[in-house]
């Protein structure tokens, strides 16, 4: 399972940073997004992968950490995913604004000659 998830980490990291060096504007946001995702990924995994585990400790018994998820990374990844939905939404309303006024979506506004 870590491999699995180690592997879909490096993939996605890797696509984002092949899209972020694109001249397109619409493949660097589409490049961002998918970083975001890695990263929510990795934050999500330093949770600890369990299948079956209680996510809520029990009153009254002895507390074993090793049995239980950890909520904290689950709450800084639906965090996570919020901002970066608004962050996407505000860059396609740049990548529309910048569109209209250049008639280009490349990345410095302007068509390469050649």
């Amino acid at each position: 399972m870590e491999l699995t998830l180690s592997a879909a980490i490096g993939i996605i990291t890797a696509s984002g940073i092949w899209l972020l060096l694109r001249p397109r504007t619409y493949q660097v946001i589409i490049g961002l997004s998918l970083l975001s995702y890695a990263v929510n990924l990795f934050i999500f995994g330093m949770g600890r992968l369990r299948t079956g585990a209680p996510p809520v400790l029990e009153t009254g018994a002895a507390v074993d950490p090793a049995a239980y998820t950890d909520p904290v990374p689950q709450a800084l990844v639906l965090t996570a995913i919020v901002i970066s939905f608004a962050t996407t939404a505000l860059f396609l309303v740049v990548l529309l604004a910048a569109r209209g006024l250049t008639g280009s979506d490349h990345v410095d506004g302007r068509e390469p000659h050649g």
